[in-house]
């Protein structure tokens, strides 16, 4: 049965392996160069009770993960975060991701945070179904703003407030 915990630095190689299929194969992250486990380890190591980082592990090995991040740096900003959440690419399709999802947008709520933000690389119907299914609302679309894979390609943004 997976169960959801924190996260720690000791996950941060699986973590890396786990965000890396989607730089090296996919448009989902606009990164384009691999992350270390150290590069990981220092993107966790920020986790507070408004930037929380969660696993979804069964049997010692992570299925995935969801965290939240600061949406802009400004002070006025400080109520909103962005949130994102990973899939080990052999565990779509379980219901893991709304279950994992579910539980960062649940320990947002216990926080002073009002607002979440989701930019979705376009397409991806399954990223879109799953914000929509969980109350996000699209808000937005920016038109070739990344360049990946020697395509431009569009960034929507999906709005929860809490």
């Amino acid at each position: 049965m997976p169960t959801i915990r924190k996260a720690s630095l000791d996950d941060s190689p699986r973590v890396a392996d786990i965000y890396n299929c989607y730089i090296e194969s996919t448009t989902i992250t606009f990164e384009e160069e691999m992350v270390s486990a150290g590069d990981m380890a220092q993107r966790i190591a920020v986790t507070d009770h408004t930037r929380p980082w969660f696993v979804l592990e069964d049997d010692g090995l992570i299925l995935g993960y969801a965290y939240a991040a600061r949406w802009k740096d400004r002070s006025a900003y400080r109520f909103a975060r962005e949130t994102a959440i990973y899939l080990a690419p052999d565990n779509f399709g379980e219901g893991l991701g709304k279950q994992l999802y579910e539980h960062l947008i649940k320990a947002l709520r216990e926080t002073e945070v009002h607002t979440l933000i989701a930019g979705i690389a376009l397409p991806n119907e399954a990223s879109i179904a799953l914000h929509e299914k969980l109350g996000f609302v699209k808000v937005g679309e920016f038109v070739e703003v990344g360049k990946k894979f020697d395509n431009f390609l569009n960034v929507g943004y999906w709005q929860l407030v809490l």
